[in-house]
């Protein structure tokens, strides 16, 4: 079983997962740091100076607190405004994959256009190839004897 374990571990998908794995946490911190240091404060600005992080609703008469965290602290509450940051995170995330997807495709694209064009223009014949052909025109060209 270990041997098996082995073979799995070494193969090059799994590897690649692994990698991805953790260039998309890092990515991840990136676009929290986007969305949290920049985005949300342009937003609140523009809808009246106001963070949605710290938008909730108490779920207990105990909860009186104005900011997330210390109302966390009282009791149970429903923090809808930081899922209004999360979901704006995932959208920007998700925009910026999909331009990077798009502009991948477009490469890719590209390359295979390029290819098809250089597999369809005639390959230069080889050296030893023209030599015979000229001599061939040339002796077609002879004067009979």
């Amino acid at each position: 079983m270990l041997k098996e374990f082995q073979e799995f571990i070494s193969r090059g998908n799994v590897i690649d997962l692994a990698v991805g794995v953790i260039i998309g946490a890092a990515f991840n911190k990136i676009v929290e740091s986007l969305v949290g240091d920049i985005v949300m404060p342009i937003v609140g600005a523009i809808f009246g100076g106001f963070d949605f992080r710290d938008y909730f609703v108490g779920l207990s008469s105990s909860v009186t607190a104005s900011t997330l965290d210390a109302a966390r602290a009282q009791g149970a509450v429903l923090a809808y405004g930081s899922f209004i940051s999360v979901v704006i995170n995932f959208l920007i995330l998700a925009w910026i994959i999909f331009i990077m997807v798009k502009s991948i495709n477009a490469l890719r694209r590209r390359l295979d256009r390029q290819k098809e064009a250089e597999e369809a223009a005639p390959a230069a014949a080889p050296e030893d190839v023209k030599l015979l052909t000229e001599i061939r025109d040339l002796l077609a060209n002879k004067p009979a004897v």
